[in-house]
């Protein structure tokens, strides 16, 4: 049985690559899983644990053999350029020894992304509902968070409806002012945050606070909330954080989104916790279901890590890539390349995200050659996906700010589930480089950047600070 959704008309890629495999149904016997210890690690640290060292991996020609993903992040390139060379979908071993699967080719990542039969709510996790996954797990606020991510159907329409009003073209345009405002301001304060050596964290005092601050505003997330969320958010995306690192820093971020409700609910605003709380609250006129307390949590629990996490890493991310290609820097100041030329090339050669779960075939799938058993948990690998030669060619792994208007790229998703804050994210990190070198165009590393510490986790692509001159 061959993929529901058509395939695009489209010439072959640069490379000679032909149009994508489909996606096909087999019948096959699904691998059962031994049962996984419960961790116990004491909780309350206030940053990720150190990881342990990364096993020995099997061999590159062995693609059937699961492959242990780096929970340090300091893999992540190589991780996905192994991963996309042994297959198109390969079986990987997640935290506590749980079975899983990664797509890590653009074609058939793109093809599963929009499948009728992957799902995205956890009744489908064979593994979690057969009790073989630990009740304490890294990744369950991925795979048990109640809102859009991980809803289905007309549950997902439902929820992402309401969540679209924040996101409509016409508010993500009136915001321009002002996030143009306060990127203008945090550039102007650099040189106050610079050390006697003239070296100042970008991604602390720059990077970070923008989007943060944004996601705040549209969510009406008060100031004084900003930076524990941000802490307990970095704990619960990290696959190095301990079990019970993750799950205390889920049940803090509910805790705070508690608060931030209880204080929306006394005073509404025109922000989307107060547009939530209506939802829940009010009558339903159009006959749709009401939101669950759960939903309006989750929903917001969402928002406020992709809204700023994603983008605090896209922004990262595109000053690294011009600091280590100071000709395709010199390109854009120059007028040659646009910011957004800048944007949608670090989106595809260095995605904010390397591995997003997760995605559940609802039937036993043919992923190019490699069955996906159903109820498998299936990694989304994106920064995998982003250097694929075979979509890209041959000079797939170049930065190339100049590369033709319209090269696509997996970074936001596809489908239904199509990051709907794509829009807001891009303008962002538009505005953030554009006011950064306007201010300090001869920027440079102030370490080189192997040095650089990679993000905890495989789930993240950055790295924890970017020291910089500002060059006056």
């Amino acid at each position: 049985m061959t993929s529901a959704h058509p395939k695009d008309p489209r010439p072959e890629d640069s490379d000679g690559a032909q149009q994508r495999p489909t996606v096909r149904h087999p019948r096959v016997p699904h691998p059962t899983a031994a049962p996984h210890p419960t961790a116990s690690d004491p909780a309350a640290a206030p940053r990720p644990s150190v990881p342990r060292p990364s096993a020995p991996q099997p061999s590159a020609s062995d693609p059937a053999e699961p492959y242990r993903l780096d929970a340090s992040g300091a893999s992540v390139r190589a991780d996905a350029d192994a991963l996309r060379e042994r297959a198109a979908a390969c079986p990987v071993m997640l935290p506590d020894g749980v079975p899983g699967m990664i797509v890590s080719r653009w074609h058939e990542l793109r093809d599963l992304l929009a499948h009728p039969e992957v799902a995205k709510n956890a009744r489908h996790f064979a593994a979690l509902q057969a009790g073989r996954v630990p009740a304490q797990w890294q990744l369950n606020a991925f795979a048990l968070v109640n809102g859009m991510t991980t809803a289905d159907g007309d549950d997902h329409r439902r929820l992402r409806g309401l969540a679209t009003k924040a996101f409509t073209p016409r508010r993500v345009a009136a915001m321009r002012p002002w996030i143009e405002r306060l990127a203008g301001e945090l550039a102007a304060g650099l040189p106050d945050h610079a050390g006697p050596d003239g070296v100042v964290d970008l991604r602390a005092h720059f990077a970070y606070p923008l989007p943060m601050g944004v996601i705040s505003q549209l969510l009406g997330v008060d100031p004084e909330h900003r930076d524990h969320l941000h802490a307990l958010t970095r704990l619960l995306v990290s696959t190095s954080s301990s079990a019970a690192e993750a799950m205390a820093a889920q049940r803090g971020i509910h805790d705070v989104l508690a608060a931030v409700v209880a204080a929306r609910r006394a005073r509404p605003g025109d922000d989307l916790a107060s547009a939530l709380i209506a939802a829940r609250d009010g009558d339903r006129a159009d006959g749709t279901e009401r939101l669950s307390d759960e939903e309006v949590t989750g929903t917001l629990l969402l928002m406020i890590v992709a809204g700023h996490e994603t983008t605090l890493n896209l922004i990262t991310n595109a000053v690294r890539a011009l600091c280590g290609h100071p000709r395709q820097r010199d390109l854009v100041l120059s007028g040659g390349a646009s910011w957004d030329a800048v944007v949608e090339e670090t989106l595809r050669w260095d995605s904010p995200v390397a591995n997003f779960p997760f995605r559940y075939p609802t039937a036993d799938l043919d992923v190019g050659g490699t069955v996906v058993p159903r109820g498998t948990p299936v990694l989304a690998g994106y920064a995998a996906a982003g250097r694929d030669p075979r979509e890209y060619g041959p000079d797939a792994d170049r930065f190339d700010v100049t590369r033709p208007p319209g090269t696509r790229h997996l970074s936001f998703g596809h489908g239904v589930h199509y990051c709907l804050g794509a829009p807001l994210a891009r303008l962002e990190a538009t505005v953030a480089l554009r006011t950064l070198y306007g201010a300090f165009p001869r920027l440079e590393p102030a370490v080189p950047e192997a040095e650089l510490p990679p993000l905890p986790g495989f789930v993240g692509n950055s790295v924890e600070a970017l020291p910089v001159r500002l060059g006056g």
